[in-house]
């Protein structure tokens, strides 16, 4: 671990997490939807307030999250000149198949630049079970689900580490890895003091603090699973602690973990306070934004007791793991990258250990 007073002269906040070893597992965010959608860069604050064909949606964002609960993230992807086709609009849409899964299913359009928001809205709509015109894009489906989608931050933007580091692997994975692949520039989705940091769809899993040399390893499945290990932030099908569990149980059944169909429950947490005594009536609240409210604000929780359920595509093979996530060392880091001239922030973070996995009869 470096010192406070060589910590502070790093200029970006990946520097600091990764130097100081910061575990980036169980920061992939849940999501039962994607929605993924071209758009020409730059992506400054003024496009999400501006762009006509942005600005409209926000409204419909806030409304599936805050009112109804729905787990949705939203992403751009920069066009591409091998991917993309001029006056069109691809947007792609994957959700959740069902509680149990490991992939999620893929629908994905081709339209007309000027019907891309019109596509957009009527996706966020059928969500909200609103009256819709989605069946209208019917003939503007194509059938990708072959393709495998590698989504890479470089949203400088939001934070000059995914720029300088994600760029460079975005042309790496862009330049070599071209087999039933897409590898796509796209806006930030968390987790910038992880960059490089990356998204692979359907599959869900969120990757940071990657090197050149384990891209191999990342997109081809064949070698030491746990050269991956530090590199983890978590499959989108879980909630954070499970997510933690769910790493622990990968390292030690190997690659067949990642195509067994999957699903998780907290089944208890240790929290202080007042947290202590309102979590267990909280949680049985039927309602889903309630659920969303409870698992934030009980993100600081000490220890956590989870299952993982899991079963084989061919159901020969099921069963349940039980463990308990405990809270380890803090280390310090830093949540953003300075402004010019700025000294970096420093904080401590939250580590955790995964204790006894013990499979369920």
């Amino acid at each position: 671990m470096l010192t406070q007073d060589v910590l502070t002269e790093c200029r970006f906040c990946s520097e600091v997490s990764k130097a100081n070893g910061e575990d980036p597992i169980g920061t992939a965010g849940t999501a039962d939807h994607w929605l993924v959608m071209e758009l020409p860069q730059p992506w400054v604050e003024q496009t999400f307030k501006e762009d006509p064909q942005i600005a409209p949606l926000l409204e419909l964002f806030k409304q599936l999250v805050f009112k109804h609960g729905v787990m949705l993230r939203p992403i751009l992807i920069a066009p591409d000149s091998e991917y993309s086709q001029p006056g069109k609009t691809r947007v792609i849409y994957y959700h959740r198949p069902e509680k149990q899964f490991a992939q999620f299913a893929k629908q994905e359009y081709l339209v007309p630049e000027a019907d891309a928001t019109r596509l957009a809205t009527a996706i966020l709509q059928n969500l909200m079970k609103q009256p819709n015109e989605l069946e209208s894009f019917a003939g503007d489906r194509i059938d990708t689900r072959h393709i495998r989608e590698v989504l890479v931050c470089t949203h400088g933007n939001v934070d000059v580490a995914c720029a300088k580091f994600g760029f460079p692997i975005y042309k790496k994975l862009r330049d070599e890895y071209t087999d039933h692949v897409r590898v796509w520039r796209c806006s930030h989705f968390g987790g910038h003091k992880f960059a490089p940091t990356l998204v692979d769809l359907p599959d869900g899993r969120f990757w940071g603090h990657l090197e050149p040399d384990m891209l191999d390893l990342l997109m081809h499945h064949d070698g030491d699973v746990a050269g991956l290990r530090s590199h983890y932030r978590g499959w989108a099908g879980l909630s954070k602690f499970e997510q933690i569990a769910e790493r622990e149980i990968w390292m030690q059944v190997g690659w067949d973990w990642l195509d067994y169909d999957k699903s998780g429950r907290t089944l208890r947490k240790g929290l202080k306070g007042i947290k202590r005594y309102l979590y267990p009536l909280l949680r049985l609240i039927p309602l889903k934004r309630a659920q969303l409210f409870v698992e934030r604000w009980t993100g600081d929780a000490t220890w956590a007791d989870v299952q993982i359920q899991f079963s084989s595509a061919d159901r020969t093979i099921s069963g349940t793991y039980q463990t308990r996530v405990e809270a380890a060392e803090p280390v310090i880091t830093a949540g953003n990258s300075p402004q010019s001239g700025e000294a970096i922030a420093l904080k401590p973070s939250p580590q955790y250990r995964v204790g006894r996995l013990s499979q369920l009869s």
